[in-house]
């Protein structure tokens, strides 16, 4: 097996290789590396940019993936067909397959297709695209989560003794959904990290916004720090740093506010601080219990947990938690995701990618359910984006599983929405888009019906609807070709592997193994 990922040049931090392809494979440095070069690559480019080299560029009009070619993905399965099934019926309709999907401890929150737009927070990507996102997950009636550190990005937020009790956009982004929320069909929930926390953002969203959730954040798939953003503004940098903020370089240093002055530094990065457990169980699982009990308390009928993908005691460790605090809902974030802002060498090389860590998630679960123990609705995310990616997820993790986290394929749809939306309105349609009309209602295939069903909303909305009506319609299919009616009933014997090692890692029968002794009675018969 060759490289998994050639360091030192990507797209996603602005960087190249001389020599092109013609680099050694575990540095990726040119095979000659040439004196009068003016530094094209990660090397050369942090020489004279030092740390801004780390993050992929440009930050606010991008999200970022990682590049790592995972040993065994999504694609080392394939899904069962199957001509017999449990349907009564001799004929029925794809049409007629059953996405929908509830989560929490009661059944309440009720999602016509089983997908959550997981943690949009303060990056400039998420604040841009909110209205078309909220909006969006409404009509589709699908769940989103408003992610760590709004309010305090918010430069009109009014923070009083330490507590959050105004934040012209949080009320923004709760309205977007609440406005076109149908049914009692998706929900929206706001998420918190220690400095959310600190600031109270939890409580005044369920006393004065309508949360219908809340989620505990312990981490995220794309890296195992807190969240950063890019500040352009000092006196931004500042405040936030007066707020509790890591802020680098320090705004407040006279060498630094000249450097900025004079242009040589362009802006500053926004990071919080890194959340810990505790090692002691007992002293961990008090202070977790005291936080749930605290927002129940505050009014929090569902509460959430979000894990990143770290090491395999401390993916244990959050579902054992939320086993003992009954949590209505647990994601669980892959590597390989999606982000608005992090680290570029950290998101490829750090944690459990998606498959590895929903095949541990699996066993944890199936071990606390064989014992009788309480085992949490599983929301699963890390780089989904098609329809096959949500019925290969159902089926590794059934029958824990509720619902996928899909975060940079949404923001994708909405931003390729709005893009189109302004294009229309500047009366320049760019191919191949023209080919289909010069107007909204020629160009999306859903434009009259969601202007019909839900009135004037954003063309990023019905670019995520569009979407979002793609992928039900697509996994209708595949259930229907498995004899599956039900997203519900779809169980791990609905795939196979292609490869020995995906059998390994997950459990999930080989391929030629498949349906052995099932083959043996019918040619025996």
């Amino acid at each position: 097996m060759g490289s998994l990922f050639i360091p030192n040049k990507s797209r996603a931090t602005g960087t190249w290789t001389r020599l092109g392809d013609e680099v050694l494979p575990q540095s990726g440095m040119c095979v000659t590396c040439l004196d009068g070069c003016p530094g094209y690559c990660e090397i050369g480019k942090s020489a004279y940019r030092g740390p801004e080299a780390i993050y992929p560029v440009p930050f606010g009009e991008i999200t970022a993936g990682a590049q790592k070619d995972f040993p065994v993905d999504f694609s080392h399965f394939n899904i069962t067909g199957s001509i017999t099934g449990h349907h009564q019926k001799e004929y029925d309709l794809f049409t007629n397959a059953c996405i929908e999907t509830k989560m929490g401890r009661d059944g309440g929150l009720k999602l016509r297709i089983p997908i959550i737009c997981t943690g949009l927070g303060s990056t400039k990507i998420a604040q841009t695209h909110f209205e078309s996102l909220g909006s969006g997950a409404a009509i589709c009636g699908t769940g989103i989560v408003l992610g760590e550190n709004v309010a305090a990005m918010d430069d009109d937020s009014t923070i009083t003794d330490g507590n959050v009790t105004n934040s012209p956009e949080l009320v923004r982004r709760f309205k977007s959904f609440k406005d076109h929320q149908k049914d009692g069909y998706g929900f929206i929930a706001i998420q918190a990290n220690q400095e959310d926390w600190r600031l109270g953002v939890l409580p005044y969203s369920l006393e004065k916004l309508g949360a219908d959730a809340v989620e505990l954040k312990w981490g995220q798939g794309a890296k195992n720090i807190g969240g950063e953003v890019k500040l352009t503004s000092i006196e931004k940098a500042i405040r936030l740093k007066k707020l509790g903020y890591v802020v680098i370089p320090d705004p407040e240093d006279a060498l630094t506010q000249q450097a900025f002055k004079n242009g040589t530094i362009k802006g500053f990065e926004r990071h919080t601080r890194i959340c810990a457990i505790p090692d002691a169980m007992s002293r961990a699982f008090d202070g977790f219990m005291n936080n749930v009990q605290h927002l129940r308390d505050a009014g929090a009928k569902y509460v959430f947990l979000k894990t990143g993908s770290y090491r395999p005691s401390d993916l244990a460790r959050a579902i054992k938690f939320a086993s003992w605090a009954r949590i209505d809902v647990l994601t669980i974030d892959g590597s390989g995701g999606g982000t608005g802002m992090s680290p570029w060498r950290m998101m490829n090389e750090w944690g459990l990618p998606t498959v590895y860590i929903a095949a541990l998630t699996y066993e944890y679960c199936k071990r606390l359910a064989d014992r009788g123990e309480y085992v949490p609705d599983i929301v699963l995310a890390g780089g989904l984006v098609s329809e096959d990616h949500i019925y290969k997820s159902f089926a590794l993790l059934s029958p824990f599983i509720k619902a996928v986290g899909m975060s940079r394929s949404t923001i994708c749809a909405a931003m390729v929405g709005n893009t189109i939306g302004k294009a229309v309105a500047d009366g320049k349609v760019p191919k191949p888009v023209s080919e289909y009309g010069s107007s909204t209602d020629q160009i999306f295939y859903y434009s009259q019906k969601v202007k019909d069903q839900f009135g004037n909303i954003p063309t990023g909305a019905i670019g995520m609807y569009s979407y979002y009506q793609r992928l039900a319609t697509g996994l209708r299919q595949l259930m229907a070709g498995s004899r599956r009616w039900s997203v519900n009933d779809i169980t791990r014997d609905d795939i196979f592997t292609l490869t020995r090692e995906a059998t390994d890692i997950t459990g999930i029968t080989y391929i030629m193994d498949y349906d052995k002794e099932q083959a043996e009675r019918v040619l025996d018969a």
